[in-house]
Formats: C-alpha cells, structure tokens, sequence
C-alpha cells in the first residue's frame, strides 16, 4: 500500500474518478482506496492499493510522483466556482485596468482562500479570494479583476467599534 494525499472534494472517493495518470499523461494507475492512513489526523491522507505495484521498492519508485484526473472526468462546476488549476496563470488586473500580477498558486489553510500572486517585480503576496476582493474572474478573457483596497490596512489593530 502507498500513502495518497487527495485534492478531491471527498478525499475517499479518488477512486471513484478511475485511473490516474501522470503529468505526461502516459503512465496510468488504478488506485484502490483503504482508508485514511494511520497516524495521519488530515483526513485527505489515504492509504491505496495500486494495480501492478506488489512490493516495497515498487512503491518506493513512485514516492513524489503527482498524479492527476483527466479533464473529462471532473463534474461540472456551478457559476462563479473555479478548479485552482483554472486560475493558476491568470493575469490579475485592478479595478483601474493595471498589472497587478499573475496568479501563481491558490491556497486554503482553512480560513478561505487565498491567491499567491507573482508582482511584476517578482515579489509575491496572497490575496482573498472573495467575490469583494476579486468581482470578476473571466476564465474566457486569461484575468481576474482585484479591488485593491481588500489589502487596506490602515486600520489593522482597531476595533470595529472605532472604525465607525
């Protein structure tokens, strides 16, 4: 058995999507979930069986490999709901029409979202994924739109009560 880390909405269910494949799109693997791996508290963490792969030092090989879901196999998402991989690339210009950046990474440490953007002087910063933050994605156009002022912090460290 190997130890899987799932991307999918319902971890337990990565074998239900069929075979995985590499990068390359070459290799195929068809996993067989056991359970969430023991001692793990993430419950994204599975423990599979993968065909074809009988002993240590064959899953040893594949430790690091990513594997993926075709395309076709993904459901269809509702309005305004994004796969990271679709945002990932995008061009990010502000309400005023500027270069802000380039999405490079979107991440979820459980407070939201967040999108890593790449400035174009190579620095980076996260910015909230929300619809206030950022009211436009246009997956058809390569942009998303932010609003700015979601990073104002002149008021960080006051009360909402003296805000107002």
């Amino acid at each position: 058995m190997v130890r899987v880390k799932s991307f999918t909405a319902t971890p337990e269910d990565l074998d239900a999507y069929g075979d995985l494949c590499d990068i390359s799109t070459q290799r195929h693997f068809r996993l067989r979930v056991m359970g969430v791996a023991p001692g793990k508290r993430a419950p994204d963490v599975l423990l599979a069986q993968i065909d074809g792969i009988t002993d240590r030092d064959a899953a040893e090989s594949l430790r690091g490999l990513r594997l993926y879901i075709p395309r076709s196999r993904l459901p269809e998402l509702e309005a305004e709901t994004y796969y990271h991989a679709d945002l990932i690339g995008l061009t990010v210009i502000t309400l005023a029409g500027d270069n802000f950046g380039t999405v490079k990474s979107v991440q979820d440490y459980g407070a939201g979202e967040l999108l890593e953007i790449e400035r174009p002087d190579h620095t980076t910063l996260f910015f909230p994924f929300t619809h206030a933050a950022v009211p436009e994605v246009s997956l058809a156009k390569g942009h998303l739109v932010i609003d700015p002022s979601a990073l104002d912090f002149t008021s960080a460290g006051r009360s909402r009560e003296e805000e107002h």
